[in-house]
């Protein structure tokens, strides 16, 4: 049964309510550290929780869809979220946030996958490009809107607005949802691997937890080097268990595809310093610059600004240059713009600023549009669902370990002058980031020349 022509819209809502918060939260860390008596370095917990969960539970997104009816899923994962938003907006300690962080996490983990879902399955093919164009919008303004809306609730009216503000979005995704989308029948799912869920889980989330605590003040050092090993022991049992099962969750056999894997590998590395920017900049600009979180907010949107104008030429400028030489030169220039944040002081003009920010967005954006497009170049179409979870998976897990690393740069170097953050943590922090994100050159600079022609060699015989 088609769905209706508002459908794009209607599941729009929901998804700019989650991409705006992943970015709205950024802006409103001092503030919330200092209400819950906290340091903003240790609410590096909260960012990576949030991107954890996302990260554990958007594989069976799919088979939740299918098993309980994707209609319902998506009413059920709004709902999910704003008791989260919710809960967080009440957490008067780091660890009643964390754990909300978590719960927003589960009910954002299933509104992207499935209001896809809901679209593909519901739109004809010749409409799918458009429909699917109004549902990319949320992804796009989301996180331009996010960092000027914290900064100015945190600024003039209290952080718990950044949260209190889902509620009314969330209500009415609920209600428009169901008052105008007709049901749809559930699907006789495959088999869900719980065994690989829970052992991908388990180790997602107990790794990157024990990268972020591992020098935490707040948590005795054990706690990271324990969730550590334990994260590294479950992702051996997972790997194990998958190759012996018919179905896994995750197959690691994917990584037999070179270009899917150099994709995974190479963007894996570059996403850490995409991961620390919006953590890292607005507490520079706010603890090092003396900024308010509405004039840090108000610097910072310029970098979705940039990965929004990119989007434009993007398919042009692979298909004329190929996709091995866009990403060594896209990467490499975005890693010196990362680092290039060490030199900032408060001195600096804030155009020079927003400038590299603009520039840096720009770059991220292109050698990810390549990136993504190339990670399905050379894997067979029986395989795209696993490369889809994958890459999915990937992408959340890097972005929070890029957070775990540039906090954990902030607290050993902090700790060693044995005060509070000084601008110079900031200046190391970033270096450290852009070399981790300069790595991935050394990945796309090993493809072969050809790689990803197929992709654009169709478009570039209609552009000629």
């Amino acid at each position: 049964m088609p769905l209706p022509r508002l459908t794009p819209i209607i599941l729009a809502i929901a998804l700019f309510m989650e991409r705006m918060d992943s970015t709205i939260i950024a802006t409103s860390l001092p503030a919330i550290a200092a209400d819950i008596g906290t340091s903003p370095i240790a609410l590096k917990l909260a960012v990576t929780s949030y991107l954890v969960a996302l990260a554990v539970f958007i594989p069976i997104s799919g088979w939740m869809a299918d098993r309980f009816g994707a209609l319902n899923i998506f009413r059920i994962a709004i709902g999910v979220f704003m008791i989260g938003s919710i809960g967080c907006a009440f957490s008067g300690s780091i660890g009643a946030f964390v754990f909300w962080r978590l719960v927003q996490g589960a009910g954002g983990s299933m509104m992207t996958p499935v209001s896809r879902l809901l679209l593909v399955r519901g739109t004809p093919k010749h409409q799918l490009v458009d429909a699917l164009a109004w549902l990319t919008i949320p992804a796009l303004v989301g996180p331009i809107l996010g960092p000027p809306v914290g900064g100015f609730f945190t600024t003039y009216l209290s952080w718990h607005w950044i949260f209190w503000i889902n509620v009314p979005i969330g209500i009415a995704g609920i209600i428009l949802v169901t008052r105008l989308l007709p049901p749809v029948e559930p699907r006789e799912p495959k088999p869900l691997d719980f065994t690989g869920f829970f052992l991908s889980g388990i180790g997602f989330s107990a790794f990157v937890f024990g990268i972020s605590v591992v020098s935490l003040p707040a948590l005795p050092m054990y706690y990271g080097y324990t969730t550590i090993a334990i994260g590294i022991l479950m992702g051996i049992a997972y790997l194990w268990h998958a190759r012996r099962t018919e179905h896994p969750l995750l197959d690691p056999r994917m990584f037999r595809y070179p270009i899917f894997r150099a994709s995974i590998l190479g963007a894996s590395n570059f996403r850490m310093g995409l991961g620390a920017l919006p953590f890292l900049m607005p507490l520079m600009l706010q603890l090092g610059f003396g900024l308010t979180p509405f004039q840090s907010g108000m610097v910072t949107f310029i970098t979705a600004v940039g990965s929004l104008s990119s989007k434009f030429g993007a398919a042009r400028t692979f298909a004329r240059f190929g996709f091995r030489r866009i990403l060594i030169v896209t990467t490499f220039i975005s890693a010196v713009l990362l680092g290039i944040n060490a030199l900032f002081h408060p001195g600096t003009p804030i155009w020079v600023i927003m400038a590299c920010l603009l520039a840096g967005g720009i770059l991220r954006s292109m050698a990810f549009s390549g990136i993504s497009a190339m990670s399905f170049g050379d894997v067979d179409e029986a395989d795209t669902g696993q490369a889809t979870a994958i890459n999915a998976v990937a992408q959340r897990v890097s972005m929070a370990m890029g957070v775990a690393v540039a906090g954990a740069s902030l607290d050993i170097t902090s700790s060693l002058h044995g005060g509070g953050l000084l601008l110079s943590d900031f200046h190391i922090a970033f270096a450290v980031v852009g070399l981790v994100s300069a790595s991935s050159v050394i990945t796309f600079w090993r493809l072969p020349p050809q790689a990803g022609d197929d992709l654009v060699s169709r478009r570039t015989r209609h552009a000629d």
